[in-house]
């Protein structure tokens, strides 16, 4: 098995050398970081690697895109799994031989981990605004889609390269788990989810101009999700409620 980690970064010049030194750790093959136009130092720290595989944007094109541009380079360069892990320590390395155990199964072309399957006592309490719109939003999706999911926004995951060729994925920000779910339920493949720990490093973390505001946010994700709905699945009924409802 060619297993391949991608690690999306964008100014992180604070986590990145720790975070792949931890990874190096745990697995011993090949690592991709994608930088997403970093301005704080981050691009010249990574120069300094030759080990590690770097794709990098000239402008910050968004979190999905480092996404899908880790994909595409999966898929070109034939590797059969790529595990995905954000660069703010808030994704434990050693996870990653849970996953490859996972993997190995053969059972799953989708892993995904889980902040709130299996909750632990010394996980962090996220922001009461972030955990409110992930309860809302997997429960939006378990309802509309028919999956059973924890944590619909954890972007610790384990993709079966040949399984991701047959989703279609465009959208380039945050909102790219809206997207990513109702293409992985058109495409059928197979879902499960594991436990990992809640960690939260930056609570203060920005989205990006107006979807800093809670309600804002929301309302894109919902907007989204309903747009790919109806994208990938249109035999599915698909009634949209007012997102404000959601929120209460």
């Amino acid at each position: 098995m060619r297993l391949l980690i991608a690690i999306p970064v964008y100014n992180e010049h604070k986590y990145v050398l720790p975070v792949l030194r931890k990874v190096r750790q745990f697995h011993q093959g090949d690592i991709l970081v994608v930088d997403d136009g970093s301005t704080d130092g981050t691009s010249q720290v990574l120069r300094t690697l030759p080990d590690i595989r770097c794709i990098r944007h000239p402008t910050n094109l968004g979190y999905g895109k480092s996404l899908i541009d880790a994909f595409c380079f999966a898929r070109r360069h034939r590797y059969d799994w790529v595990i995905t892990m954000d660069c703010d320590e808030q994704h434990e390395p050693e996870m990653i031989p849970q996953f490859v155990r996972c993997i190995e199964s053969d059972r799953w072309d989708l892993i995904s981990g889980s902040r709130y399957l299996e909750p632990r006592g010394d996980d962090d309490l996220p922001p009461s605004e972030r955990r409110q719109i992930n309860a809302t939003i997997t429960e939006l999706i378990n309802q509309t889609l028919h999956l059973d999911l924890t944590d619909s926004f954890c972007g610790y995951k384990a993709h079966r390269v040949e399984a991701m060729g047959r989703v279609c994925l465009d959208e380039s920000g945050y909102a790219f788990p809206m997207q990513l779910w109702p293409q992985v339920v058109a495409a059928g493949l197979r879902v499960t989810e594991i436990p990992v720990r809640l960690i939260y490093n930056d609570p203060n973390r920005s989205f990006g101009g107006q979807l800093d505001e809670p309600d804002n946010r929301l309302r894109h994700y919902i907007d989204v999700f309903y747009r790919e709905v109806r994208r990938a699945l249109p035999a599915s009924p698909c009634e949209r409620e007012d997102p404000c409802c959601c929120a209460k």
